[in-house]
């Protein structure tokens, strides 16, 4: 039994899940005539207290859109040094857009608004004018951490003040959600646009949704089409969406609990480290420096137990709805035996 703990990505549509897909009313969406689409589009947009919601294919297509509504090129975004925007976007802010980032030095992916307040460039002709910020909740290269709503806030403040946008990569906004006890309409309030991933936790097998108000979102639909993300019959892709939402955002308490069990399994082990400190379903430990980290994750793989390296003898494993309380049970009991 393959036991794959990469990420959250690799699960497979349940049977539920599937039948609801195939049971799904579809038209061709670039003429707007797929009714499971719009269903999907309008129930995200509500939950967020948001006028406006497209459904992408990608977490990444819905991103690079956002920063282009919000950005001229030339411009420059602020962003933590771990954002998934500058790390793990092919550089699309860029080539997209044309803009730079104004990397912040942040806690685990998460920076202050006093942060920033230092990193706005001045007016002066010669700096690139600061349009944008973006967050990432959770961080997945913060290891799943949760923002502090209240220094959330704080940002928005500090972008009305310097007339700045607000942009929320919320793939894993779900699992932040559960775990803080928070609210989707919360985040509506203080976000200009907020993406949110449906294969990521919730177990569909693509798609995320860019969510905002008319005057925001007016030129996304025109932007997805550059970046080829219009879609025809996606009404099958929206079904799983729409059954994710009704049926697999509670029961992410579960990949929580069972990540700390793993950190605690981990934190005993004499090979490690450090682990670092976990939330949601996302755990990164580090290996001592005496310690082989190919030799140690082909040891694990030995036992079909699949995880990856995030480098600098740091290591990352991710839990997820296909990820059973069996599996779990063969993992605890691997970690001891290593």
């Amino acid at each position: 039994m393959k036991i794959d703990l990469r990420s959250d990505t690799v699960t497979k549509p349940s049977k539920d899940m599937l039948d609801a897909m195939m049971q799904a009313k579809v038209g061709d969406d670039v003429f707007s005539e797929d009714p499971t689409v719009k269903e999907l589009e309008h129930q995200v947009a509500d939950m967020f207290g948001k006028s406006k919601a497209l459904f992408f294919p990608s977490g990444t297509m819905a991103n690079q859109t956002a920063l282009k509504l919000h950005t001229n090129p030339g411009e420059q975004v602020i962003c933590d040094k771990y954002a998934h925007i500058y790390n793990y976007e092919s550089g699309g802010v860029a080539f997209n857009s044309g803009v730079s980032c104004k990397l912040l030095d942040g806690e685990r992916g998460m920076f202050t608004a006093d942060q920033v307040v230092e990193a706005i460039n001045p007016s002066d002709y010669w700096y690139a004018p600061s349009s944008l910020v973006a967050v990432e909740n959770t961080t997945n290269k913060g290891g799943g951490a949760c923002w502090d709503f209240d220094e959330l806030v704080k940002i928005r403040k500090v972008c009305d003040t310097n007339k700045l946008a607000y942009h929320l990569d919320g793939a894993r906004l779900w699992n932040a959600l559960v775990a803080k006890e928070e609210t989707t309409k919360h985040y509506g309030e203080i976000f200009d646009t907020i993406s949110v991933c449906l294969s990521k936790g919730l177990g569909c097998p693509v798609g995320s949704v860019l969510v905002g108000n008319e005057d925001i979102m007016q030129n996304a639909i025109r932007i997805r089409k550059v970046f080829g993300g219009n879609m025809r019959q996606a009404g099958y892709l929206a079904a799983a969406g729409l059954y994710a939402i009704d049926n697999n955002i509670d029961r992410l308490v579960e990949d929580h609990k069972r990540a700390k069990e793993i950190g605690g399994a981990l934190s005993q082990l004499s090979a490690i480290k450090v682990v670092e400190t976990i939330e949601t379903n996302i755990i990164i430990f580090e290996l001592n420096d005496d310690v082989n980290e190919k030799a140690f994750v082909q040891g694990l793989a030995n036992k079909n137990i699949h995880i990856i390296s995030m480098g600098s003898k740091k290591l990352r494993l991710v839990t997820h709805l296909d990820y059973t309380n069996n599996m779990h049970k063969i993992v605890l009991k691997s970690l001891k035996e290593i």
